[in-house]
């Protein structure tokens, strides 16, 4: 496995361990989680970096993952060897053709969507495989490999590798599909909008025959791609808008609410009826950083989302401010993805942050750097999140004395990135 230490990857690498293969790998850098559970689990690498002389005739195949560049020497060597190459999701589904494939994608929500699937079969007793972006109460692994007839599958958008640059969701051919939404992402790949909606149209060409689409009807970018889909013709199209009824939930939101009727309808495509799943979801509290509450006293509430695109992020501090009207809410983000470094993309960000009382943005100059990326300018920033109040940090251990000055008294705070903050301690 090169690029071993991917979130998927080192995962991926613990499950076909565990399934009784031989597994071997390199990074270049692994950091944790995926650094202690190699370790715990045997597949540590014993030295960081690439080295060609990994590369040997007794390879069954390597599994790439996308951190790795086209020019890593034990890729070149592979491909001297004439070794099978593949990207993850194309190894994903040469082990799942003759499952039943459920795949959930959309901008934003998918994580969750596919968390809440995955929580209700399994109270529901049903067998399983699963795919998942993040981390979910009672599964030590997010991969199982089974002789399970259904999988469950996150399906990401961003590329397969750097020798294949089709989206990871192109590579499934779901049975069941669910588009949760469309928000411009990962600009460094996908420079226009219409080049990042045509990646969904496409995913909806490559339903099979007879299969099923789940999309959230009020988003009309969803509407739009399927209407330009032929094969929408072939599959049955099944819209949902949001829970409107009460019901007993530890999980809050105008996008939960969504998420959760995609999750309704997949679970009673996979034969769980209604009554069942609101008994089993309510105790669901969310994936991991996805508005996962990380502390609670008397006085203070502290969550940590994965948020990083301009609709995640808007979305996320309305859903807590909606839940919280009365205590000050503490926006912290930190800009860390490809795209959210990107100066062209940065003003997509104007008034995102607006409904925090007090909002605080970290940029790591070393992040762009490892990037190979522009620097930022700290006035910049704060001109393209429209909001003259924004605090702007470059250095981590800046913003972690500037978030323990803070009042904590009926506060909320809300940290937001798909890194680390710089290693800073949140709690």
């Amino acid at each position: 496995m090169i690029s071993i230490g991917g979130a998927a990857m080192h995962n991926i690498a613990i499950a076909l361990k565990n399934a009784g293969h031989t597994i071997t790998g390199s990074d270049d850098e692994i950091y944790n989680p995926s650094r202690s559970r190699l370790e715990k689990a045997g597949l540590l690498p014993n030295k960081t970096g690439w080295d060609e002389n990994n590369i040997t005739h007794d390879l069954d195949f390597i599994i790439l993952g996308m951190h790795a560049r086209k020019d890593n020497p034990e890729l070149k060597k592979a491909m001297e060897l004439g070794i099978k190459i593949y990207s993850y999701p194309e190894f994903i589904y040469s082990i799942s053709k003759n499952k039943k494939r459920v795949v959930i994608g959309g901008s934003q929500g998918k994580t969750t969507t596919t968390s809440m699937v995955m929580w209700v079969l399994k109270k529901a007793g049903k067998d399983f495989d699963y795919l998942v972006g993040g981390n979910i109460k009672g599964f030590d692994l997010m991969v199982r490999f089974s002789d399970a007839p259904v999988i469950i599958l996150e399906g990401d958008e961003y590329l397969s590798s750097p020798i294949d640059l089709r989206p990871k969701f192109h590579h499934y051919y779901p049975d069941i599909a669910v588009i949760t939404g469309i928000d411009w992402d990962h600009m460094n790949v996908f420079p226009t909008y219409e080049n990042y909606k045509e990646q969904f149209k496409i995913f909806v060409d490559k339903i099979v025959q007879g299969g099923t689409l789940i999309y959230y009807e009020n988003d009309e970018k969803v509407v739009e791609i399927i209407k330009r889909s032929e094969n929408s013709k072939n599959i049955n199209l099944l819209p949902y808008s949001g829970i409107k009824e009460q019901h007993s939930l530890k999980i809050f939101g105008k996008h939960n609410m969504a998420n959760l009727n995609a999750a309704l309808l997949v679970c009673n495509q996979l034969g769980i009826d209604e009554n069942d799943f609101w008994k089993y979801i309510a105790d669901f509290e969310g994936a991991s950083k996805r508005l996962q509450k990380i502390y609670e006293d008397e006085k203070t509430v502290k969550f940590l989302d994965f948020a990083h695109a301009p609709a995640k992020l808007k979305a996320t501090i309305n859903a807590v401010r909606s839940q919280y009207p009365d205590k000050k809410l503490y926006a912290i983000y930190e800009l860390h993805t490809f795209s959210s470094l990107n100066k062209d993309f940065l003003p997509q960000y104007k008034n995102t942050m607006n409904n925090a009382d007090i909002s605080a943005v970290l940029f790591n100059p070393h992040t762009l750097e490892m990037k190979k990326m522009p620097p930022l300018d700290k006035k910049e920033i704060v001109k393209y999140f429209g909001n003259e109040n924004l605090k702007v940090f470059d250095n981590p251990q800046k913003l972690g004395g500037f978030i323990d000055q803070l009042d904590t008294n009926n506060a909320v705070f809300l940290f937001m990135s798909s890194g680390n903050f710089g290693g800073i301690k949140l709690v």
